[in-house]
C-alpha cells in the first residue's frame, strides 16, 4: 500500500490498523534542538481523544504515547521523530457480523476491489482511528510554527443543516462544549439534536474551520504546490470529508469582481493592510500574511444501526446493520485533525521557504 506520507521538506508517515496492535507515526525534517516531550504530544491526542461525551465513539482509549527516537535529553535531535499509540479498547467481536458484507458509504468495497483483502476489524488502515498518528505530528508542528508565532485554531461551524451565528463567534468557548463550536448557543441546539440522533443510532455531518494566524507572507510553491492546492489535499486526506474550500470559497461565485477583490491600503509597517479576505490568506497559491481560512464538509457517519442495503464478497445481494460505538457526528473529532493537518502544511512550507529563499 502506497500514499501514506505526506510532506516534503517536513514528511510524515502513518502506519497501523484500527484494531492492530497500535498506530503510530515517523516524521522526517523535524529541526535540532527543539524542546519536546510525550506531554506536549499527549495534550493534543487528548483533544481528539474519542469517549469524552456521549455525543462521540465510546471506544476508551487512553491514546498515550510513546516517543520512540529523534530526542535525547528533552531536545529534538534532528533524526526522526518516531511515536506509538497503543491501541487497548478494540472489540473486533463486533465486527464478525460484518465480515463479508460491504458497509454502505465505507470503504470496504473499494478495499476489497483493490487489494483483494480487507481488515473488517474496524475498517483497519481506512478507520479513522488512524488520524490520532496525524495530531500527534501535528503537535510536533505547532512547536515549530510556535517559534514564528503562527497559531492554528479550528472550530466547528455547522452540524447538518444548522450553521453558527458568526457575530456570536469566540474562540474561548471552543474549548468549552464537546462540539468545538465557537458560538455556544448554538452548541445547547446541537447537542438536542445530536442526542436524538445518537439515540436513533443515526448520524449526521458538519463543516469544520480552521484558521492560520501570523503565518508570514510568502509561503508557498507555485505552480504545483500552492498552498491552497496543498492544504486542500491534506484536507481530502483525512476521513469523511468530501469537500474543501479556502476563504470564501464556492459563496466566492455568487459575488461581483468588486466585492470579491481584497483591497489594500499602506499599512503602518509598509507591508498592506487588506480591507477584506474573501482570499482565505491565500492568492496565486502564495500567502499574503493574512489569516489563512480552511472549510471542509465531512459526511454523516456511515456506521448506523438503520438497515441498509448492500451486497457481500460473493457478489449477493444482503441487508447490513452496523452496530458497535460510532460517532453519531465524525465532524466532532475532526477538529483537532483538521488543525494538525493545517500545521503540518504550513510548517512544510515554512521550512521549504527558509530553504528555498535567501534572507528568510
Amino acid at each position: 500500500m502506497a500514499g501514506n506520507s505526506l510532506g516534503t521538506q517536513f514528511r510524515f508517515t502513518t502506519w497501523g490498523e484500527s484494531h492492530g496492535p497500535a498506530i503510530g507515526v515517523v516524521i522526517d525534517g523535524v529541526p535540532p534542538r527543539l524542546p519536546l516531550s510525550e506531554a506536549v504530544v499527549q495534550h493534543d491526542l487528548d483533544r481528539r481523544r474519542p469517549g469524552q461525551s456521549r455525543f462521540t465513539t465510546q471506544r476508551r482509549e487512553p491514546d498515550a504515547v510513546r516517543i520512540l527516537s529523534g530526542v535525547f535529553e528533552g531536545l529534538t535531535t534532528g533524526a526522526p521523530v518516531a511515536m506509538m499509540i497503543e491501541n487497548q479498547d478494540a472489540r473486533s467481536r463486533d465486527y464478525g457480523d460484518i465480515a463479508e458484507k460491504f458497509r454502505p458509504g465505507h470503504a470496504d468495497y473499494t478495499y476489497w476491489a483493490k487489494y483483494g483483502i480487507r481488515d473488517y476489524r474496524g475498517g483497519g488502515r481506512s478507520s479513522a482511528r488512524e488520524t490520532a498518528a496525524r495530531v500527534a505530528a501535528g503537535a510536533i508542528a505547532r512547536l515549530i510554527l510556535g517559534t514564528e508565532g503562527i497559531t492554528v485554531r479550528g472550530a466547528m461551524v455547522q452540524m447538518g443543516a444548522h450553521g453558527i451565528e458568526r457575530a456570536r463567534w469566540d474562540w474561548s468557548a471552543v474549548d468549552d462544549n464537546p462540539f468545538f463550536c465557537p458560538d455556544p448557543g448554538t452548541a445547547e441546539a446541537w447537542a438536542v439534536e445530536l442526542e436524538a440522533l445518537r439515540k436513533a443510532g443515526s448520524s449526521i455531518g458538519a463543516v469544520i474551520e480552521v484558521v492560520a494566524s501570523g503565518a508570514p507572507a510568502g509561503l508557498g510553491e507555485p505552480v504545483y504546490d500552492k498552498l491552497d492546492g496543498d492544504l486542500a489535499r491534506a484536507m481530502m486526506t483525512i476521513n469523511a470529508v468530501k469537500g474543501v474550500e479556502i476563504g470564501d470559497g464556492f459563496a466566492a461565485a455568487a459575488l461581483s469582481g468588486e466585492e470579491n477583490a481584497d483591497e489594500m491600503r499602506a499599512g503602518a509597517d509598509g507591508r498592506p493592510r487588506f480591507l477584506s479576505n474573501h482570499a482565505g490568506g491565500i492568492l496565486g497559491g502564495i500567502s499574503t500574511g493574512q489569516d489563512i481560512v480552511v472549510r471542509f464538509a465531512v459526511k454523516p457517519t456511515s456506521s448506523i444501526l438503520t438497515p441498509r442495503q448492500t451486497i457481500d464478497i460473493h457478489g449477493r445481494e444482503t441487508d447490513i446493520q452496523t452496530r458497535g460505538r460510532h460517532d453519531p457526528c465524525v465532524g466532532i473529532r475532526a477538529v483537532p485533525v483538521g488543525e494538525a493537518m493545517m500545521a503540518c502544511v504550513l510548517t512544510d512550507h515554512l521550512l521549504r521557504q527558509r530553504a528555498a529563499v535567501i534572507g528568510n
